[in-house]
């Protein structure tokens, strides 16, 4: 089949090829542009080399051989990550992930920003893939709320100076709420929030104050709460409640 590049037209007329697959549940917009060039993705018969097409409402999306998946409503689920899972759809090391441990029921989704193979605790579990997108932006501005329990001397000054901003090897963080909670023998527990959720901020940030994190817990992604929901439990966040806490978010 030919690899002709159909004609790009303007936003007015119709949505990025990219938001489209995203909003069918598909995956997130940056999945769809490495699909896209990848050659998996047709419009109106034609293979797409780019990104930059714009569909408009009857225009034949054919991915991997198969029709777009009609929209279906926004859905959202909690998620309580075990260790040792990848937040991701395919792991190159062949190690277990987290959409391969989601019951089998489940609908396709994806995550609402990530959590490390050593992390656990609360993930955000979207069929939409604009939402997804909307809740990771930094314009967002939601909260990231953490139980990390940190082994070495905590010095309650330097937690407190987190409130800051911080830069750590030449990476700026923005202001990191970070409070002593406990102490259990060597280790202690300290809360943290943060806004940003840059790339294991956390364990960064405690290791350039002479802490090393040993275990990382999310309780909080902006108004959802882990709660007593089971390690490796999923449950879905009623649309009552979607609609209360994401407002205009919603799509």
């Amino acid at each position: 089949m030919s690899r002709n590049k159909p004609n790009e037209k303007s936003s007015s007329d119709g949505d990025r090829i990219a938001k489209v697959m995203a909003r069918a549940g598909l995956c997130s917009r940056r999945e769809a542009e490495r699909w896209i060039t990848a050659g998996r993705v047709q419009v109106n018969g034609k293979m797409l080399e780019t990104p930059a097409c714009v569909v408009k409402p009857g225009d034949k999306v054919i991915v991997d051989g198969k029709p777009l998946p009609t929209k279906e409503p926004a859905r959202m689920w909690r998620y309580n990550k075990p260790l040792g899972l990848v937040t991701s759809h395919k792991d190159p090391e062949g190690r277990p992930t987290v959409f391969g441990a989601l019951p089998k029921t489940m609908p396709r989704v994806i995550s609402i920003g990530r959590l490390d193979l050593n992390s656990e605790g609360l993930l955000l579990l979207t069929n939409d893939g604009e939402l997804a997108r909307a809740l990771e932006l930094p314009s967002t501005a939601w909260s990231r709320r953490y139980r990390v329990r940190v082994h070495g001397h905590v010095d309650p000054d330097k937690l407190s100076g987190l409130a800051r901003g911080v830069t750590v090897e030449g990476v700026n963080y923005g202001p990191i709420e970070a409070k002593f909670e406990t102490r259990t023998g060597a280790n202690a527990w300290v809360s943290i929030s943060i806004r940003e959720g840059k790339n294991r901020e956390v364990r960064k940030v405690m290791e350039h104050i002479g802490l090393t994190v040993n275990r990382l817990i999310r309780i909080a992604y902006g108004p959802f709460q882990l709660g007593n929901l089971p390690s490796g439990e999923v449950d879905e966040i009623r649309p009552r409640a979607m609609k209360e806490q994401l407002g205009n978010l919603l799509p």
